[in-house]
């Protein structure tokens, strides 16, 4: 069976390991990246760096699949406008779940949403699309996490928590059970969510 053939937009270092995700799935050929006009001909860590974000549309037919790897630390616009833009125009976004996370069956998760290594996405659990699940984070049963959201490394969203949409929680922040995080909230490293 064929690889999927999948755009990147977004060449930073939040790129470099969605691509190492990428490349431990085995699912996906990385076609190229998208990204500011002065990175244009250059590579990253051997993908080529193509054009800018617009090249999307021209090579839609020829592609299975984008993902968005643009990071995000603290307000979510960027990402939010980026997926919005192409998905109105038919672009496809595959959910990306490293082989070495681990997500029930029994969990839902958004379009163009990835799954980093080490993350356990629990039974019940419900992830909207275009998010972030970093590295070693846990996202429990029944939890409810928004469109557009960033859980950063090691962070702990508890049983039952609802992240509103645009939100990021920081590195190893810690969710009270069945606590409610509001739209586009900004949550620090470390912290303690009750």
């Amino acid at each position: 069976m064929q690889n999927k053939k999948l755009m990147l937009i977004g060449g930073g270092g939040h790129c470099k390991s969605v691509i190492d995700v990428i490349e431990q799935t085995g699912i996906f050929e990385i076609i190229g990246i998208t990204d500011v006009q002065e990175k244009v001909g250059t590579t990253l860590i051997g993908y080529p760096i193509l054009g800018r974000d617009e090249i999307i549309k021209t090579l839609q037919n020829n592609i299975d699949g984008v993902h968005i790897t643009v990071g995000m630390v603290g307000i979510s616009d960027k990402r939010a406008s980026l997926f919005s833009e192409f998905k109105n125009v038919g672009v496809k976004f595959p959910v990306i779940q490293s082989p070495l996370a681990y997500v029930s069956k029994h969990a839902k998760i958004g379009a163009g949403t990835v799954i980093m290594h080490h993350a356990v996405v629990n039974a019940g659990a419900i992830i909207g699309e275009n998010c972030i699940i970093n590295t070693k984070s846990l996202v429990e049963h029944d939890a409810v996490i928004g469109d557009h959201c960033h859980i950063a490394t090691g962070a702990i969203i508890n049983g039952g928590v609802i992240v509103g949409k645009g939100s990021f929680i920081g590195s190893g922040s810690v969710s009270k059970q069945n606590s409610i995080i509001p739209d586009y909230s900004f949550i620090k490293a470390n912290s303690i969510i009750k």
